[in-house]
């Protein structure tokens, strides 16, 4: 696949923008009517409403924040979305080979203590993953399904147990004339979903794992081969001002 073009933290297909899932359009409703709408807290990431922090979300977090990834995988965090939930965490990433973004994607972790009857569970991981594709993968009709049997496969394959998976998968092509006809024509997939992890000990998910297998996604959409055993060197959370047009 080629590069990805436009960046999450530009607003185009941003958690926050109109275009948002099912999932966040139905906590926006959802929460919108009982009045609890969140503030973001001073890191910009947290959107507690000033509530005190749960013991469970900030081990929850913290394992975000300590995973271990392969190399390729440029990982930082960013403001979380307001209004889906008590509290929230997310984060940005972005496949990079050389110069080259080939992927980027958000995911954000959802937690209300008290839980919620859509999510059957307390803590809701949500997602957007995109990437540029080739004109012959794009013409595929089989496209979206194979899209949506990496993000399952991916959780399968490091024996998650995950409920209430949804999503979307689109494929858009772009034509340019006039002015712009010089440039080639471009197609690109954007994965949105959102699944309940199962939680453990202390009713902790095992959000190390769900990133890991996140990032699996990207890899597989970004069209890098599967990482070798072991492949697994940074510490996520570089210091990295944003995902940025390369």
């Amino acid at each position: 696949m080629a590069a990805a073009q436009g960046r999450l933290s530009d607003g185009a297909g941003g958690m926050d923008d109109a275009k948002g899932t099912e999932e966040e359009a139905r906590h926006k409703g959802s929460n919108a009517s009982n009045g609890s709408s969140g503030s973001n807290g001073s890191s910009g990431n947290n959107a507690s409403g000033g509530s005190p922090v749960p013991p469970a979300f900030t081990a929850a977090v913290e394992a975000l924040r300590t995973a271990r990834l392969r190399p390729q995988i440029e990982v930082e965090a960013t403001r979380a979305p307001q209004r889906l939930a008590p509290h929230a965490y997310a984060l940005e990433a972005a496949v990079v080979d050389g110069d080259e973004d080939l992927a980027d994607g958000r995911l954000v972790l959802l937690h209300d203590p008290d839980g919620h009857e859509a999510w059957h569970g307390t803590f809701r991981l949500v997602t957007l993953v995109r990437a540029e594709l080739e004109p012959e993968m794009a013409a595929d009709p089989l496209l979206p399904d194979v899209c949506w049997s990496w993000l399952t496969g991916a959780l399968q394959a490091r024996g998650l147990t995950y409920g209430e998976p949804s999503g979307t998968v689109t494929r858009a092509s772009s034509h340019y004339f006039g002015g712009l006809s010089a440039r080639p024509s471009a197609s690109q997939i954007e994965i949105r979903a959102s699944w309940t992890p199962r939680e453990g000990l202390g009713g902790v998910p095992d959000t190390a794992a769900h990133l890991s297998s996140w990032c699996d996604l990207l890899a597989q959409v970004a069209g890098l081969p599967p990482a070798a055993p072991g492949d697994a060197s940074v510490v996520t959370l570089p210091q990295r001002r944003g995902p940025q047009s390369r």
